[in-house]
């Protein structure tokens, strides 16, 4: 069964950073691309990076200079380092595999305040 669990979520003042973490279970890591996306109240989801399985990233305009996508192989492990917060970041973040069969987590919420 594949399994993503997001953590690292919370609460941060603009300008601020956080890490947030996936763990993934149940498919070859290693070889699958991976993503995190996010979704505001309201709004469609939008996808803020990859990271596909040749090594290559891709992040939205909007984050771009800002977040950070990573991954540990070993600890089957997909990161999202995000600096330099701004309020219209607050959404629920989710990791998603995007390799067929795609799955993605619950995620986790991260609220950016003024």
């Amino acid at each position: 069964e594949v399994r993503l669990v997001e953590s690292g979520g919370g609460l941060v003042q603009s300008g601020g950073s956080l890490t947030l973490s996936c763990v993934a279970s149940g498919f070859a890591f290693s070889v699958s691309a991976m993503s995190w996306g996010r979704q505001a109240p309201g709004k469609p989801i939008e996808w803020v990076s990859h990271f596909y399985g040749d090594g290559t990233t891709y992040y939205a305009d909007s984050v771009q200079g800002r977040f950070t996508i990573s991954r540990d192989n070993a600890k089957n492990t997909l990161y999202l380092q995000m600096n330099n917060l701004k309020p219209e970041d607050t959404a629920e973040y989710f990791c998603a595999k995007i390799s067929t069969p795609t799955a993605r987590g619950r995620g986790t919420q991260v609220t950016v305040s003024t």
